[in-house]
């Protein structure tokens, strides 16, 4: 937490807190879960003393989604223009590798934008920027 010292004498310096939250627009998440105890446990779980990132994984691994950040290789879809391969995203833009070839030692990269409704890569496939499915996790 920063602090801001306000005025100019010494009667009338007041001292203003400012606080700053990041916002995850992610799902909302139960803040106490895991972190009560109850009779039969003497501890927290690893569940109980995460936090972040980290969390909000186990949380998704729980529910049963084991990719929640989407960092797994996707396959191409049909790739057409009517029938682009959709990927998900929680932002705006996103950076795609498009490997051409099966036998390619390269890889192509290019930013998918949400504005756009579809982008070509050089091989010819087209690939188009969707939103995440939202989940709640707290049932």
């Amino acid at each position: 937490m920063a602090l801001l010292r306000v005025g100019s004498s010494l009667s009338s310096k007041f001292i203003i807190p400012l606080a700053c939250r990041a916002s995850s627009h992610g799902p909302v998440v139960d803040p106490i879960k895991g972190k009560v105890l109850d009779d039969s446990i003497d501890m927290p779980d690893s569940l109980g003393h995460s936090v972040g990132s980290e969390r909000f994984e186990l949380l998704n691994q729980l529910a049963g989604n084991e990719d929640p950040f989407e960092m797994n290789v996707k396959k191409r879809a049909k790739g057409t223009l009517d029938e682009p391969t959709l990927i998900p995203s929680m932002f705006n833009k996103r950076l795609v590798g498009c490997i051409c070839e099966e036998d390619s030692i390269t890889i192509q990269w290019m930013y998918l934008h949400r504005a756009e409704d579809c982008k070509r890569c050089a091989c010819g496939y087209f690939f188009k920027l969707v939103d995440v499915p939202k989940v709640d996790y707290n049932k």
